[in-house]
């Protein structure tokens, strides 16, 4: 036979789980906030890194399993080296973005930035317009691109 006291020590410790659940989860849960504007500097980050001129330093800026899509390649890369190889090369001609027109939907911990922008290249004086998308993904401490595709406009 189960005494009171027992039942009532179960019953607490069943309740003080539910509790730590809920606070775990909730933690878990906790949505990082972000405006417009801030997800408009992200892609200036991205920009500004391009203008180092370090793959490195572009590459760092997406997430360890971020896919990227590049425009000028068909490969898709999938690791921080394969970024960076597609940047040595996408870096060549001192490429600078800006965005023509975006669409930004801001989830939790989530955010989606796509539209049109114009890349103009410094060495060649050639402007090329693209679509993009990006997806970033706050890690804790900072909102990373967790995909990039980027596509030469049809026409």
């Amino acid at each position: 036979m189960i005494s009171k006291h027992t039942h009532c020590t179960v019953i607490l410790l069943s309740a003080g789980l539910m509790v730590a659940s809920s606070q775990a989860l909730a933690a878990e849960t906790t949505c990082q906030q972000i405006s417009e504007d801030e997800v408009a500097s992200l892609f200036d980050r991205w920009n500004d890194s391009l203008q180092t001129g370090s793959s490195e330093t572009v590459a760092a800026n997406y997430a360890d399993d971020s896919i990227l899509l590049p425009t000028v390649s068909n490969t898709p890369r999938m690791t921080f080296e394969e970024r960076v190889d597609y940047f040595d090369d996408f870096l060549v001609d001192g490429p600078s973005g800006e965005i023509d027109k975006r669409w930004v939907h801001i989830g939790c911990n989530k955010v989606v930035d796509a539209g049109l922008y114009t890349f103009t290249f410094a060495e060649t004086g050639e402007s090329v317009s693209g679509r993009y998308s990006y997806t970033y993904a706050w890690d804790g401490e900072d909102w990373l691109i967790t995909s990039h595709h980027s596509s030469a406009m049809p026409e």
